[in-house]
């Protein structure tokens, strides 16, 4: 099967350790893997040779999630699928990324993303947010759900997809200088078009974050930035409020079962990442040094306009 694999690193540590390892086990590998590494101070790219991958390097505050994605891209367009994960995603079993690309055996299919688990000993809240977003049930969504699940229909995750790189190409790719959520950018440009994003919850991967609640109002900022710079979403899928609302049952359900004591938790969380969001969305009205400071991906607002990288 002729794939590549692009893992963008930056100081993944033990982690990174324990995902490399497991991609090298896979039992179709991909023809190219492809480390970006920003500079790392760590271990990270020690990592990566080790295991034969291809590694470059660029400036840390050069990265972007869109832009340095593109730049992958670009050099990877002799592949006919391209699977994109995160330094923190470890692949649950040896056919994890094959079962990823099973979706396209259906030709409309242009973004195939998996399952996530929550890692080895995750805490309730982040546990929950796994399982929220990534049911035990595959399915495909297509134009036709957008006023059935509305904003939920362009979502799925760079941290575990697959991309059919003539299809990403012919969509303009990923854009460079977006905050985040490169990922939902695309897999709403896909469903416009016509395409199907599928989600395929027997390609697995463990990959979760136990973020303070800094750390989430923080991201929840930048997809509140994200949004407004990309208005053209939210008027073709509508408002992220309802989605939200049903994340907040599901969560309450589910510490009413495992832990009862983190509710109070959960609901100064989610006034925080709400209060965030909408700062973010209206961010218009405030100058960059303040917004800076509000967000989780600060060489955002620092960035030259245009990105140099390596040739």
């Amino acid at each position: 099967m002729n794939y590549a694999l692009v893992v963008p690193t930056l100081n993944g540590g033990e982690t990174w350790k324990k995902a490399a390892a497991a991609i090298s086990k896979q039992t179709t590998p991909p023809k190219k893997i492809l480390v970006i590494d920003s500079e790392s101070t760590d271990c990270s790219i020690e990592t990566a040779k080790r295991y034969g991958f291809d590694v470059e390097i660029i400036q840390r505050n050069h990265f972007d999630h869109g832009g340095t994605r593109q730049y992958a891209v670009e050099q990877l367009k002799n592949h006919d699928y391209i699977v994109f994960m995160t330094q923190d995603a470890i692949p649950t079993n040896n056919t994890s990324l094959t079962d990823l690309l099973k979706p396209f055996e259906h030709e409309k299919v242009a973004i195939s993303y998996g399952r996530q688990l929550p890692h080895q000993g995750a805490k309730p809240i982040e546990a929950h947010a796994r399982y929220f977003n990534y049911p035990e049930t595959s399915h495909y969504k297509s134009k036709d759900d957008i006023q059935k699940i509305g904003i939920k229909a362009a979502f799925c995750s760079n941290s575990f997809a697959a991309y059919r790189t003539k299809t990403l190409l012919e969509l303009g790719g990923f854009p460079a200088k977006n905050i985040l959520s490169e990922d939902m950018y695309m897999g709403a440009k896909a469903i416009l078009n016509g395409y199907t994003v599928a989600y395929e919850a027997s390609a697995l991967c463990n990959h979760s974050h136990d973020y303070h609640i800094l750390e989430e109002s923080r991201r929840m900022f930048d997809i509140g930035v994200f949004h407004q710079r990309n208005r053209w979403i939210l008027d073709s899928f509508g408002f992220p409020e309802g989605e939200g609302l049903r994340f907040l049952k599901s969560e309450l359900s589910y510490l009413s079962k495992h832990d009862k004591l983190l509710i109070p938790k959960a609901f100064a969380r989610t006034l925080m990442k709400f209060i965030a969001y909408k700062i973010g969305y209206f961010e218009k009205y405030f100058d960059t040094s303040f917004k800076s400071k509000l967000s989780r991906n600060k060489t955002y607002w620092l960035q030259p306009n245009n990105i140099q990288l390596p040739e």
